[in-house]
C-alpha cells in the first residue's frame, strides 16, 4: 500500500508543477513603465502586464482612465469594464496597448486598454 500511496504523491506533485508552469506560461511578462514610454512602437498591439501606484483618475459615462506610477515613469490605463481605482491604491493592471487614443477631451499618445481584471 505505501507504495501506491507515494506513487499518487509522485503523480500529484507533478501534476502540480505542470499546472503552475502553464499557469505562469499563459501570463503577459510584467513590463516597467520606463521601458514602455521609452519604446512604445515595441509594445503597441501587445498585452502587457504593469503594476504601480494609482496617482491620478477620471471618468466620463462609465468609462475613464486612471494614471499608474511605479517608479519608474508614468502612464495612463484606459478601463471600460473594470471600473476607476481609488487614488493611491496599489495595483496589477493587464492590457493592450494601443497608441493616438482620445477620450473625454484629453488625449493620450501611448495608453494601454485593460484585457483582463486588475490584481
Amino acid at each position: 500500500m505505501s507504495r501506491v500511496r507515494s506513487l499518487s504523491v509522485r503523480i500529484a506533485s507533478i501534476s502540480l508543477l505542470l499546472g503552475g508552469t502553464l499557469l505562469l506560461a499563459a501570463c503577459p511578462p510584467r513590463e516597467s513603465i520606463e521601458s514602455i514610454n521609452r519604446d512604445p512602437g515595441r509594445f503597441h498591439g501587445q498585452e502587457i502586464t504593469v503594476a504601480g501606484r494609482v496617482v491620478n483618475s477620471f471618468a466620463v459615462m462609465g468609462v475613464g482612465a486612471f494614471e499608474l506610477d511605479d517608479g519608474t515613469g508614468r502612464l495612463w490605463v484606459f478601463s471600460d469594464k473594470y471600473g476607476i481605482p481609488s487614488q493611491g491604491a496599489g495595483i496589477t493592471v493587464t492590457g493592450i496597448i494601443e497608441q493616438g487614443f482620445s477620450l473625454g477631451g484629453r488625449n493620450f499618445a501611448t495608453i494601454p486598454r485593460e484585457t483582463r481584471a486588475r490584481s
